[in-house]
Protein backbone atom coordinates (compact mmCIF):
# COMPACT_ATOMS: atom_id res chain seq x y z
CA UNK A 1 0.00 0.00 0.00
CA UNK A 2 1.38 3.41 -0.90
CA UNK A 3 2.22 5.96 1.82
CA UNK A 4 -0.42 8.37 0.48
CA UNK A 5 -3.14 5.72 0.63
CA UNK A 6 -1.99 4.78 4.14
CA UNK A 7 -2.23 8.44 5.30
CA UNK A 8 -5.75 8.77 3.87
CA UNK A 9 -6.80 5.58 5.60
CA UNK A 10 -5.34 6.79 8.92
CA UNK A 11 -7.18 10.12 8.55
CA UNK A 12 -10.42 8.27 7.81
CA UNK A 13 -10.03 5.98 10.80
CA UNK A 14 -8.86 8.81 13.09
CA UNK A 15 -12.41 10.16 13.25
CA UNK A 16 -13.98 6.81 14.18
CA UNK A 17 -14.09 5.57 17.80
CA UNK A 18 -11.91 2.61 18.66
CA UNK A 19 -13.91 -0.51 19.53
CA UNK A 20 -13.01 -3.64 21.35
CA UNK A 21 -11.38 -5.71 18.63
CA UNK A 22 -11.03 -8.79 20.80
CA UNK A 23 -14.82 -9.28 20.71
CA UNK A 24 -14.85 -9.00 16.92
CA UNK A 25 -12.31 -11.80 16.39
CA UNK A 26 -14.39 -14.90 15.71
CA UNK A 27 -13.10 -18.18 14.42
CA UNK A 28 -14.28 -19.01 10.90
CA UNK A 29 -16.59 -22.02 10.75
CA UNK A 30 -15.16 -24.97 8.88
CA UNK A 31 -17.48 -26.65 6.37
CA UNK A 32 -17.18 -28.63 3.19
CA UNK A 33 -16.96 -25.54 0.96
CA UNK A 34 -13.95 -24.17 2.82
CA UNK A 35 -11.75 -26.77 1.16
CA UNK A 36 -12.32 -24.92 -2.13
CA UNK A 37 -9.23 -22.73 -2.89
CA UNK A 38 -11.35 -19.78 -4.03
CA UNK A 39 -13.37 -19.73 -0.81
CA UNK A 40 -10.17 -20.07 1.21
CA UNK A 41 -8.73 -17.11 -0.72
CA UNK A 42 -11.86 -15.05 -0.10
CA UNK A 43 -11.76 -15.92 3.61
CA UNK A 44 -8.06 -15.02 3.78
CA UNK A 45 -8.72 -11.72 1.99
CA UNK A 46 -11.59 -10.94 4.39
CA UNK A 47 -9.36 -11.74 7.34
CA UNK A 48 -6.54 -9.60 5.87
CA UNK A 49 -8.98 -6.72 5.36
CA UNK A 50 -10.22 -7.07 8.94
CA UNK A 51 -6.64 -7.09 10.25
CA UNK A 52 -5.79 -4.08 8.08
CA UNK A 53 -8.72 -2.16 9.62
CA UNK A 54 -7.50 -3.11 13.10
CA UNK A 55 -4.01 -1.95 12.20
CA UNK A 56 -5.30 1.40 10.89
CA UNK A 57 -7.35 1.93 14.07
CA UNK A 58 -4.32 1.13 16.23
CA UNK A 59 -2.12 3.53 14.23
CA UNK A 60 -4.76 6.26 14.47
CA UNK A 61 -5.17 5.74 18.21
CA UNK A 62 -1.39 5.85 18.75
CA UNK A 63 -1.22 9.04 16.68
CA UNK A 64 -4.00 10.61 18.76
CA UNK A 65 -2.26 9.66 22.01
CA UNK A 66 1.02 11.13 20.75
CA UNK A 67 -0.67 14.39 19.73
CA UNK A 68 -2.52 14.63 23.05
CA UNK A 69 0.67 14.00 25.03
CA UNK A 70 2.54 16.58 22.97
CA UNK A 71 -0.22 19.14 23.63
CA UNK A 72 -0.16 18.35 27.36
CA UNK A 73 3.62 18.78 27.56
CA UNK A 74 3.43 22.04 25.64
CA UNK A 75 0.77 23.37 28.03
CA UNK A 76 2.78 22.24 31.05
CA UNK A 77 5.80 24.20 29.80
CA UNK A 78 3.69 27.19 28.88
CA UNK A 79 1.85 27.47 32.20
CA UNK A 80 4.36 25.99 34.65
CA UNK A 81 4.90 29.30 36.44
CA UNK A 82 1.23 30.27 36.56
CA UNK A 83 0.80 29.62 40.30
CA UNK A 84 4.07 31.39 41.13
CA UNK A 85 3.15 34.38 38.95
CA UNK A 86 -0.26 34.63 40.64
CA UNK A 87 1.45 34.76 44.04
CA UNK A 88 3.83 37.48 42.85
CA UNK A 89 0.86 39.68 41.95
CA UNK A 90 0.36 40.43 45.66
CA UNK A 91 3.93 41.74 45.85
CA UNK A 92 3.37 43.86 42.74
CA UNK A 93 0.15 45.26 44.21
CA UNK A 94 1.98 46.22 47.41
CA UNK A 95 4.70 48.05 45.50
CA UNK A 96 2.15 49.85 43.32
CA UNK A 97 0.21 51.01 46.40
CA UNK A 98 3.44 52.30 47.94
CA UNK A 99 4.26 54.29 44.82
CA UNK A 100 0.72 55.70 44.62
CA UNK A 101 0.89 56.89 48.22
CA UNK A 102 4.46 58.21 47.91
CA UNK A 103 3.36 61.86 48.01
CA UNK A 104 1.94 61.57 51.54
CA UNK A 105 4.36 59.16 53.17
CA UNK A 106 6.98 59.58 55.82
CA UNK A 107 10.32 57.84 55.78
CA UNK A 108 9.15 55.54 58.59
CA UNK A 109 5.99 54.45 56.77
CA UNK A 110 7.95 53.94 53.56
CA UNK A 111 10.42 51.77 55.46
CA UNK A 112 7.60 49.75 57.07
CA UNK A 113 5.93 49.23 53.68
CA UNK A 114 9.20 48.13 52.08
CA UNK A 115 9.84 45.66 54.92
CA UNK A 116 6.31 44.28 54.65
CA UNK A 117 6.67 43.87 50.87
CA UNK A 118 10.03 42.16 51.25
CA UNK A 119 8.55 39.82 53.87
CA UNK A 120 5.64 39.01 51.54
CA UNK A 121 8.04 38.30 48.68
CA UNK A 122 10.21 36.10 50.95
CA UNK A 123 7.23 34.03 52.12
CA UNK A 124 6.04 33.62 48.51
CA UNK A 125 9.48 32.42 47.48
CA UNK A 126 9.60 29.95 50.40
CA UNK A 127 6.23 28.48 49.39
CA UNK A 128 7.74 27.67 46.00
CA UNK A 129 10.97 26.17 47.36
CA UNK A 130 13.23 29.19 46.82
CA UNK A 131 15.59 29.70 49.75
CA UNK A 132 18.11 32.46 50.39
CA UNK A 133 21.81 31.70 50.90
CA UNK A 134 23.22 34.20 53.42
CA UNK A 135 26.54 32.65 54.55
CA UNK A 136 27.99 35.44 56.72
CA UNK A 137 30.25 33.90 59.39
CA UNK A 138 30.22 30.48 57.71
CA UNK A 139 33.20 28.76 56.03
CA UNK A 140 33.59 29.62 52.34
CA UNK A 141 31.98 26.97 50.10
CA UNK A 142 32.85 27.32 46.39
CA UNK A 143 29.77 25.24 45.52
CA UNK A 144 27.44 27.91 46.98
CA UNK A 145 29.54 31.08 47.20
CA UNK A 146 31.43 33.25 44.76
CA UNK A 147 34.35 35.07 46.35
CA UNK A 148 34.68 38.57 44.93
CA UNK A 149 37.43 39.63 47.30
CA UNK A 150 39.49 38.82 50.38
CA UNK A 151 40.29 40.95 53.37
CA UNK A 152 42.30 40.46 56.52
CA UNK A 153 40.26 39.83 59.66
CA UNK A 154 41.11 39.39 63.33
CA UNK A 155 37.56 38.41 64.30
CA UNK A 156 37.04 35.29 62.15
CA UNK A 157 39.21 32.40 61.04
CA UNK A 158 40.84 32.45 57.59
CA UNK A 159 38.57 31.04 54.85
CA UNK A 160 35.42 32.30 56.57
CA UNK A 161 32.88 34.59 54.90
CA UNK A 162 33.38 38.07 56.36
CA UNK A 163 30.51 39.80 54.54
CA UNK A 164 27.86 39.05 51.96
CA UNK A 165 27.68 41.51 49.07
CA UNK A 166 24.72 39.76 47.41
CA UNK A 167 22.68 36.83 48.75
CA UNK A 168 22.51 33.66 46.76
CA UNK A 169 19.40 31.61 46.12
CA UNK A 170 18.55 27.94 45.68
CA UNK A 171 15.44 26.32 44.21
CA UNK A 172 14.62 23.07 46.03
CA UNK A 173 18.30 22.58 46.83
CA UNK A 174 19.57 23.44 43.33
CA UNK A 175 21.67 26.58 43.13
CA UNK A 176 20.02 29.43 41.22
CA UNK A 177 22.64 32.06 41.99
CA UNK A 178 25.73 31.83 44.22
CA UNK A 179 26.15 34.27 47.08
CA UNK A 180 28.73 36.96 46.29
CA UNK A 181 30.99 37.16 49.35
CA UNK A 182 34.18 38.60 50.79
CA UNK A 183 36.33 35.99 52.50
CA UNK A 184 38.79 36.34 55.38
CA UNK A 185 42.35 36.19 54.14
CA UNK A 186 44.25 32.95 54.76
Amino acid sequence: MSAERHEKAVEKVNDEPVEEEAAEAKPEPQDADSADPESQLAAAEAKASENWERYLRAVAEADNVRKRASRDVENAHKFALERFARELLAVTDGLEMALAASEKVTVESLLEGSQATLKLLGSTMERFGISAIDPEGEPFDPELHEAIGVQPSDTVEPGTVVSVVQKGYALNGRLLRPAMVIVAET
